[in-house]
């Protein structure tokens, strides 16, 4: 009986560790690039060039070790981490435009370790696709800057020129990066289809 019992906690717990790593993996948007929209919108269009970054920047950052993180190319050179941060802040001026919220560089960002800002990166991304998805003008979503004196406002066009593109360029740095590290990317994952070839 003992044994028994013993071996029921020991499954309980193997358990318990098989479903804590499935929540922090699993449950991040964008392993596979959702569905395509039926029809061509503005919104629908802005929409899928998001959920291609999301699909790219999942994958790049998956699996990264703390050696891929702290790699830099040179002493002047961008760590990883510091790549994979700056495309955090992106996210962060992508999904404003789209809740309509100014970017104020006074507000404090709270401290973040790489698997938080990871999953915050990506809901930023899918807030922001899922916002564009239900919109047919794009108008209303203006990338504003607060200023000391006035705002800086921009159309969303520079979004799309800006942020949207700066963060797969970034992205494929980190691609560049990692590969570099020796952990390159996964051979499996096909852009093309938005989804990972068994």
């Amino acid at each position: 009986m003992k044994q028994f019992s013993l071996f029921v906690i020991s499954l309980l717990f193997f358990s318990i560790t098989l479903h804590a790593q499935d929540t922090t993996t699993t449950n991040l948007p964008y392993a596979e690039i959702p569905d395509y929209p039926e029809t061509y919108t503005a919104g629908s269009v802005a929409a899928r060039l998001i959920d291609g970054l999301g699909f790219r920047y999942y994958w790049a950052t998956e699996g990264l070790r703390d050696e891929d993180l702290q790699y830099k190319p040179s002493e002047k050179g961008r760590r990883c981490e510091e790549t994979i941060d700056h495309i955090y802040d992106l996210s962060r001026v992508i999904v404003n435009a789209t809740t309509k919220t100014i970017n104020d560089p006074t507000i404090e960002q709270p401290e973040m370790n790489y698997a938080e800002k990871r999953k915050k990166t990506l809901e930023n991304f899918k807030k922001a696709s899922n916002i564009l998805l239900k919109s047919n003008d794009l108008t209303d979503f203006k990338v504003v800057f607060k200023g000391k004196e006035k705002n800086t406002e921009f159309p969303f066009w520079n979004n799309i020129n800006g942020p949207i593109a700066d963060a797969i360029w970034h992205t494929g740095q980190v691609v560049l990066l990692r590969r570099a590290s020796g952990n390159p990317f996964n051979s499996k994952v096909s852009v093309l289809t938005g989804k990972v070839r068994s």
